[in-house]
């Protein structure tokens, strides 16, 4: 109980001060929005931090991955992995969400009345894909970079700056080192903040609880068991049928055999880099060749996280909802799965990268920034479940990679 205690301190502390905020908000009313400024104040740090955060962040772990390289047809298989099944992970959660729309009975034109700051597309506002693909991935001005708004645009050049430091070798590790320290410099000073975030998310939750009443806490209560619901198919239904396409009936058998030490890990840390170090034992047990399980297990607690592309189809799908903004169109589907994996698959590889994906959520889709305590309380409350899927998720995948690279027989062969 009291390793559980130590490993969970902070999303307790944080879910006690949002549950606190909550009460107070259904209690006091009207009255409680008189603490909002200091909700307002977390949200501001977060702001000021989020464009130095992600440029170095991104640039520092692009920039260091010399030592990461493997076989390129491993590679290639482990990559092509990942994507399908963060793929099939985003459209189940569609489909699951679908089925059970998070704010179904919540009455939102309040929300939205106080979140002013949003305004619906126009239905009949001519688009431009090319146009659109533009602005999406390119600025006009260095310095328009320096804003939250522009949050893709900054990520592909933290991206092209990672790989010319990469490239240009000797002569860019003196600026590789640089973006290391960036980077933790950051990190140091979110840490800072993140003390002052049980009050701060509490604040804010109080005032949005007194201005819309507790209608919206159900709406968090059905997210939760959607999401609990949605992890339970995907590990146990889709697992297996990874299981089976890596080595049929000898692959269920040996996959489960070894999945509960990697599961208990997961939720017990709350931490995918926590339980690689389990997750490699496991898949040496299971039979996948050394060089595949030590390039898959690390590799896939960075850059694959099904578990979080779930849980990002869930955030935007809430504030679709929320917002009244059309989800029905294919269009909107395919935008809706693209930022999923992009938030879940890629964001995932970054440290602090869950509050990154949320504004790029906000950038993308142009939501208000003050929805961002909304889908944070989210992330909070569906974090153990996501770090399974996230975590076993990439012992599973190493075993599909083994049987792409190695061939059918590849674990009768191992175990021979």
């Amino acid at each position: 109980m009291r390793q559980f205690l130590q490993q969970y301190r902070f999303s307790l502390i944080l879910l006690g001060a949002v549950a606190i905020g909550g009460a107070c908000g259904v209690y006091f009313g009207e009255d409680a929005t008189i603490v909002r400024p200091f909700g307002d104040l977390f949200l501001n740090f977060m702001f000021m931090m989020i464009v130095p955060l992600v440029f170095f962040s991104i640039s520092s772990a692009i920039a260091t991955m010399n030592g990461m390289k493997r076989l390129g047809k491993i590679m290639g298989t482990m990559f092509a992995v990942f994507f399908v099944t963060a793929a099939i992970a985003g459209v189940l959660a569609l489909f699951g969400s679908s089925l059970v729309p998070p704010l179904s009975e919540t009455e939102t034109a309040s929300l939205q009345g106080e979140l002013s700051s949003y305004t619906p597309e126009e239905a009949n506002e001519e688009f431009n894909l090319l146009e659109e693909l533009v602005q999406t991935v390119t600025v006009p001005d260095f310095a328009d970079l320096f804003s939250r708004s522009n949050m893709l645009q900054l990520i592909v050049l933290s991206v092209f700056v990672g790989l010319a430091t990469t490239a240009i070798g000797e002569q860019g590790k003196p600026f590789a080192q640089f973006l290391r320290s960036g980077q933790a410099v950051m990190m140091k000073i979110i840490s800072y903040i993140m003390y002052y975030a049980p009050i701060g998310l509490g604040c804010y939750f109080a005032a949005i609880i007194g201005e819309l009443g507790s209608q919206l806490l159900g709406g968090y209560l059905r997210v939760l068991l959607l999401y609990i619901g949605i992890t339970a198919v995907y590990f146990f239904g889709f697992f297996t049928l990874y299981a089976y396409v890596a080595s049929g009936k000898l692959g269920i058998k040996t996959f489960w055999k070894h999945a509960v030490a990697p599961s208990t890990t997961a939720l017990a840390t709350c931490s995918s880099a926590a339980s690689i170090p389990v997750n490699l034992q496991a898949a040496k047990r299971m039979g996948v060749p050394k060089d595949i399980a030590e390039t898959v297990i690390p590799l896939g607690a960075n850059t694959h996280k099904d578990g979080s592309v779930i849980g990002g189809v869930l955030k935007i799908v809430f504030l679709f909802t929320l917002f009244g903004k059309e989800m029905a169109s294919p269009t909107a589907v395919l935008s809706i799965l693209a930022v999923a994996f992009l938030v879940g698959a890629v964001m995932g590889a970054i440290p602090g990268g869950g509050l990154v994906g949320e504004m790029l959520i906000l950038s993308i889709f142009g939501f208000p920034p003050e929805a961002l305590p909304l889908i944070a309380v989210i992330s909070t409350i569906i974090d153990a479940p996501a770090t399974l899927l996230n975590s076993c998720g990439n012992t599973v995948c190493s075993m599909l990679t083994a049987r792409f690279v190695e061939g059918r027989q590849w674990l009768s062969t191992q175990r021979s």
